[in-house]
């Protein structure tokens, strides 16, 4: 019955991601971010949208890593969650997302959070990580992850979402690298 009706089975999908992450609405716009380098070269990030469990991709933004310098995985995350926040809150604040997804275990979504709460937004929003390996959901306030089932529907939701944003900051990753092999100090 589900493969027939597509929105019914968002909808439950959706209601158990709601459920699953103790959400107070129905996550119908998600964001997630990811980072890319190569041992801290040509830093990068991006941000993919999702609305209603399908990608905005006009919405999709992708951030060069500006106050970070090599490798740092959690200080690059904090950076570009505060700088799409706070442009978000200035632009459009009735805007900002359900839910945040963090591509990372619980250092990423640890400075994510500080980011977060520094804007003052931390209440306004749920985050969550999700780790790659295991395929562990974190929640800040939680000591332990969140298994969720290999078959569920908001899990396969949840990874879609990650693999969108790393397919996404793999590939802007791959056209700065691109670009900067073809640099020279004499060009400047």
């Amino acid at each position: 019955m589900e493969k027939k009706n597509p929105e019914q089975r968002l909808e439950r999908t959706l209601e158990r991601m709601k459920t699953d992450f103790r959400l107070t609405e129905l996550p119908r716009h998600i964001e997630c971010f990811d980072n890319s380098n190569i041992q801290g070269t040509n830093p990068v990030a991006a941000c993919v949208v999702f609305r209603n469990g399908e990608p905005s991709k006009k919405e999709y933004r992708k951030f060069k890593v500006k106050t970070v310098v090599g490798a740092n995985d959690y200080a690059t995350m904090k950076e570009i969650v505060n700088r799409r926040f706070s442009r978000m809150l200035d632009e459009a604040p009735e805007d900002l997302p359900q839910l945040v997804v963090i591509d990372g275990g619980k250092g990423q979504l640890a400075f994510a959070w500080q980011a977060l709460c520094e804007l003052g937004i931390q209440n306004k929003m749920a985050v969550i990580g999700l780790a790659e390996r295991m395929e562990e959901v974190y929640r800040p306030s939680d000591s332990y992850p969140l298994f969720l089932d290999r078959n569920s529907q908001a899990l396969k939701l949840l990874q879609r979402i990650r693999d969108e944003a790393h397919r996404f900051a793999i590939g802007t990753h791959r056209k700065k690298r691109a670009k900067s092999i073809y640099k020279s100090s004499l060009d400047e």
